[in-house]
């Protein structure tokens, strides 16, 4: 009796502190259980719909945040400090289960960060369908320590771009990490591995756009002097982390939130 005590505290103890030592997100907004538009986590952040565009629905297996073409959501800078990664502080993974669907135009497509191309204000933005290097449809990690365009190219040119294709019409969970070395593109819990592209090695910190930067964004970015970029297509789960996370940690993500 005494080894069975024995063995079930000993259990206890290792599930407690395996939930513990997981990662905490430090937003995160689970559209797929409710109607709500404010997260979880550390920070408690609501996102602002930029338009009607943006509503609730659900399919077969999934409720979702529906984007139609058009269709943005946002949080002001000064709303979100948690969210605002730069210098020291450029660490970061974002993990989004996600439904695409096309669109009229091609175009990159917005998932969610800091990214101002109109006034040079770019930081970390998860796109995908860069049209960048022989590039298209593929999860895409763009990043910036300069705000503008990269030093002797018309558009910022640094970005993990992986090898996957991502189809319509099916549920994916994509996910972006940086941490300080290399920015990585995940697809369905696993590295999506280009050569010189992804990983991507960029061995800076990230733009600081100081009190006047990027707002943080989700479905679409401001560019050419205007909002641009549109993800058209569901939202089911969208998580931001303060901490580069391992493939390991990732891969677990992301059967969670394909629960």
């Amino acid at each position: 009796m005494r080894q069975l005590l024995i063995m079930l505290l000993a259990t206890c103890l290792l599930a407690c502190t395996s939930k513990n030592n997981e990662p905490q997100p430090t937003v995160f907004w689970d559209f797929s259980t409710n109607n709500s538009l404010e997260s979880t986590g550390k920070a408690s952040y609501k996102l602002i719909k930029g338009n009607d565009l943006v509503s609730f629905k659900k399919d077969e297996t999934t409720d979702y945040l529906n984007i139609e073409e058009g269709g943005y959501l946002y949080i002001p800078r000064k709303d979100c400090p948690a969210l605002n990664f730069h210098g020291e502080n450029s660490k970061f993974t974002i993990v989004a289960k996600i439904n695409r669907r096309e669109k009229s135009y091609e175009q990159c497509e917005a998932i969610a960060g800091m990214w101002n191309e109109t006034r040079k204000k770019r930081q970390y933005y998860l796109f995908l369908n860069l049209l960048q290097k022989e590039s298209g449809d593929q999860v895409c990690g763009h990043i910036s320590d300069v705000g503008g365009p990269t030093p002797g190219h018309k558009w910022a040119r640094d970005a993990s771009i992986g090898q996957t294709s991502i189809a319509y019409g099916e549920w994916v969970t994509v996910a972006f990490s940086f941490d300080g070395q290399y920015a990585k593109s995940y697809l369905n819990g696993k590295l999506d591995v280009r050569e010189g592209l992804n990983p991507y090695k960029f061995e800076h910190q990230l733009f600081d756009g100081g009190e006047d930067g990027s707002d943080f964004t989700v479905g679409a970015v401001d560019r050419l002097g205007e909002i641009g970029n549109f993800f058209v297509g569901g939202i089911a789960k969208l998580a931001v982390y303060d901490k580069a996370l391992s493939e390991d940690e990732i891969a677990e993500m992301t059967k969670e939130l394909n629960h």
